[in-house]
This record gives C-alpha cells, sequence and structure tokens, in this order.
C-alpha cells in the first residue's frame, strides 16, 4: 500500500471515536449497543473499500455518523419489524402469514410477564404436562380423541413418518409429492424421517386399486397430502380420505392426511372456495391429520396432529417430540386463538 492510501486510511475514526459521536444522538437510542458498534463497524469497512477502490478522501466522522444514523433509521431499532401488507395476500409467509387477535395478544403479553402453570399441575401440585393447556381445545373443536402440538406442520409431518413408519414404506400418491414455499418437499421430508417412498399412481389420477396393490409386509403407513398452493383440472381423479381409511382398516395400515393450512370451520358463507376443513378429515376415520396453526386458524407458527389416541400417544413418547416441542409463547397465542373458535 502507498503512502497517500495508508494515510488516508488513518485518518477514518475508530469504532469508540464514532460510538462517542453517536452516544448522544436521539435517533440511536433504542438500539442494542451489540447492534450500533456493529454498524458502526460495517459503516467503517465500507468506507475503507471507497477509499481503496476509487481513491477517494476519506469521510470526516460526521458524516459517517449521519451514515451510521441513516441506517438506524432505514432499519429502525430492531431488525424485525411491522409492515404493512399490500401484497393482496392476505396469509403471506414472507410477512409472518396469520396476524393474532387482540385476544391472543393479551395473553401472551400476560404469560410474558409473569411466571405460570406450564407444566404445573395446580390440583395436584405435581408436574403437569403443557399440552394440556390445549389439548381439551382441540379434542372439543376438531372431534379428534386426542391432539398433540409441536412447531410446526413440517416438524408434524417429520414426527408422524418417523414414529409410524420408520425403516418401512409410505404410500402416496404421485400428484400429492407436493413442495411449498422454501423448497419444502414432501419426499425430503420422508427421507430424513427414514421412511421409505412408494409412490402410486399418475400425477392426474390415482385410484384406490393403486395404494391397495402398493400394500405389502413392509407398507407402514398411507399418506394423504392436500394440495393446497396448486390443482390439477381436467381428466384428472383421486381417492377420498374416507376411501383410504376404508382401504387401511381392511389392511391394518394407519392413514396420516397432512392438510397444510387446515381449517377448523367451513369458509365458503364467507365467499371462499371450498377447502377440506379438520373436523370432517377426523369424522373420515383418518388416523392422524396434521395442519398449520398461523395459516388459516389464524395462530401462532405450530405444527398440530390430531387423530385417535393410541396414534398420537406414540408420536408423543419419541424422543423426538421432545425437541420439536412448543414453548409457552406458542401455547398462550394457540389456547387464546382456539377458545375464540
Amino acid at each position: 500500500m502507498s503512502a497517500e492510501p495508508a494515510a488516508a486510511l488513518r485518518a477514518l475514526p475508530s469504532v469508540d471515536q464514532l460510538l462517542r459521536r453517536l452516544a448522544d444522538r436521539a435517533e440511536v437510542k433504542q438500539v442494542a449497543r451489540a447492534r450500533l458498534t456493529a454498524l458502526v463497524r460495517e459503516t467503517l469497512d465500507a468506507e475503507r473499500r471507497r477509499v481503496l477502490v476509487e481513491g477517494a478522501a476519506p469521510a470526516d466522522a460526521e458524516a459517517l455518523a449521519a451514515r451510521v444514523v441513516a441506517r438506524v433509521e432505514r432499519t429502525g431499532p430492531f431488525s424485525l419489524r411491522p409492515l404493512i401488507n399490500a401484497t393482496g395476500v392476505v396469509l403471506h409467509t414472507n410477512l409472518g402469514r396469520a396476524l393474532l387477535s387482540r385476544q391472543a395478544r393479551e395473553r401472551l403479553a400476560a404469560v410474558a410477564g409473569a411466571y405460570s402453570n406450564l407444566e404445573l399441575d395446580l390440583a395436584t401440585k405435581e408436574r403437569g404436562s403443557r399440552y394440556s393447556h390445549v389439548e381439551g381445545l382441540l379434542r372439543r373443536l376438531t372431534g379428534a380423541e386426542d391432539a398433540l402440538v409441536v412447531n410446526n406442520n413440517a416438524a408434524a409431518v417429520l414426527l408422524a413418518l418417523e414414529t409410524l413408519a420408520h425403516g418401512q414404506e409410505v404410500v402416496v400418491s404421485r400428484g400429492e409429492l407436493i413442495e411449498i414455499g422454501g423448497e419444502f418437499r414432501i419426499p425430503d421430508i420422508m427421507l430424513r424421517s427414514g421412511a421409505v417412498l412408494r409412490e402410486v399412481g399418475t400425477t392426474n389420477r390415482t385410484h384406490l386399486r393403486d395404494y391397495a396393490q402398493a400394500i405389502g409386509p413392509q407398507t407402514g403407513l398411507l399418506l394423504k397430502v392436500h394440495t393446497s398452493n396448486y390443482r390439477v383440472v381436467g381428466f384428472t381423479a383421486d381417492v377420498s380420505s374416507r376411501e383410504l381409511v376404508e382401504l387401511g382398516r381392511a389392511r391394518g395400515i394407519p392413514v396420516l392426511e397432512d392438510l397444510g393450512s387446515g381449517s377448523l370451520v367451513d369458509l365458503r358463507p364467507y365467499g371462499f372456495p371450498y377447502e377440506p376443513t379438520v373436523p370432517e378429515t377426523v369424522a373420515a376415520g383418518v388416523d392422524l391429520v396434521s395442519f398449520s396453526g398461523d395459516k388459516l386458524l389464524g395462530g401462532p407458527q405450530a405444527g398440530i396432529v390430531v387423530g385417535r389416541r393410541e396414534v398420537v400417544a406414540r408420536l408423543k413418547a419419541n424422543p423426538w417430540n421432545r425437541a420439536l416441542r412448543i414453548d409457552k409463547f406458542t401455547i398462550a397465542g394457540l389456547e387464546a386463538t382456539l377458545a375464540a373458535y
């Protein structure tokens, strides 16, 4: 490095000098010290590159401080911040999906600011189950025998596959091997669970006989996936939940249905197209039904599993359940959301 660029770089203020200059600026009062320091370092690094690459004269301390303030004003004191959704998509994944109701927000605030009976049975004073706060509501609202909640629907599907079909085949229609946002693919989740994919039928037509012919000694599960983010129209055929359940019962194979968004109520009276609801899927006899908490349900992010008691019990006993469990904030928001129904 020649003497001239070296001298220019030495003229730049230090990190501490810039932080002291910013100390009394109202615009940065709420910014955490660590984040402000990082912004100062990034600003100085950018200025060093400008001096070296463009041969420009270094900016003085006041100009650099102004750049830091401008960055704070663009991003706010926190990285995650409220936005106005003008996309036309109400449940926008990139914008945080469903908004919580006032009741849910109030419950979150109450639980966040105090100790709680998260895992304490107030009647016995013994350790309780965190799921007890939402299990009863889910049973009543869906008609299922039991329920479990994990941190998102992908986790719910993973837990169910690992529990019921690890090392065994899972029979699923080729037309239901979906990919959703973030490159989440059903076949990839199946691979990670240790289950073996056995796809049947074709992209546009799958019949009950396709499932029946695929069942063998290695079959652990029949899987049905609701294709909520696309439609195959025209010359099509698929198998209903009830038909698949009847086949599973006859052959001793459990049925898992991933509803994705998962609505508790029929939305057609409000002008929306038909979507299968959780209660009607449970009523069809499906052993396990999984769905999201933060989409059509309108609650916090969660993966909800409802179904037959003995099957849900197997998921609860899986060690993976501990790794995927929900926290008190999710429980508070979900309980308030379910109570509103």
